[in-house]
């Protein structure tokens, strides 16, 4: 790989940013390309921008055939995130089931007799207020954000943080009438209705889920649902 570009591609991976290597297998041609479509090197076919692009959005790895030359486009994603408020018995289920789907979880919960070590083995636990924490994690596009406290002082803070970052998907535990008055509370503090439209509320697919290992079934389904149904079309649109 040619010094220029490998040098910027480690401070990329270092950061954390999501990026994409291209490589043209014939002239060794090599650029790297970024989200929001800016990129770095050699130059780079729009039409193999645009394939590579969707590929950085789905962590899709692999060859672009275009005007009879191969290029290879190799994915540098950081892994996807998962930030859970609330260290209930829905979170034990859905922290297991999240890593196994390649997050990186993190569990908050300000009540330390929740958010015990024991409780989520190999999960990243927090015991500080949610906002504090959501502003260290700096939520972003690959973040996928649930509130399962049932307690405004903690879930509405996590969801005020929430609103004003780039996080994929965020989900609030709730029936239709809790989550009612939660859009009132966050109205209240002068969010606007396309913001509001982003809270999944009641979280979760509606599976008639009923028991925690169920209703974690449903978030994450709905977290994967949401990511790679609308995930390309996102990007392809920034």
């Amino acid at each position: 790989m040619q010094r220029a570009v490998l040098d910027r591609l480690i401070a990329d991976r270092a950061a954390k940013t999501p990026v994409a290597s291209i490589t043209e297998l014939g002239s060794g041609a090599q650029g790297l390309l970024y989200l929001d479509g800016t990129t770095f090197g050699d130059a780079i076919p729009g039409e193999v921008i645009q394939e590579a692009r969707s590929a950085l959005a789905s962590d899709r790895s692999g060859p672009v055939e275009q005007g009879g030359r191969t290029y290879f486009v190799h994915i540098h994603n950081p892994p996807m995130r998962l930030a859970v408020v609330g260290a209930v018995h829905i979170t034990q289920a859905l922290a297991e089931m999240a890593t196994v789907a390649g997050y990186a979880v993190t569990v908050i919960d300000p009540r330390r007799a929740f958010a015990q070590a024991e409780r989520f083995p190999s999960i990243k636990v927090s015991t500080e207020w949610p906002d504090d924490a959501l502003n260290v994690l700096k939520p972003d596009r690959r973040t996928a954000i649930v509130t399962l406290t049932h307690d405004p002082k903690i879930d509405d803070p996590a969801l005020e943080v929430a609103l004003k970052s780039d996080a994929f998907y965020i989900g609030s535990l709730g029936s239709t009438r809790t989550h009612a008055k939660r859009l009132q509370r966050l109205r209240d503090k002068g969010f606007d209705e396309r913001a509001l439209a982003r809270i999944h509320g009641p979280v979760g697919l509606d599976i008639g889920a009923l028991s925690p290992a169920e209703i974690a079934i449903s978030i994450i389904a709905e977290i994967t649902k949401i990511r790679r149904m609308t995930g390309d079309a996102r990007d392809e649109a920034a």
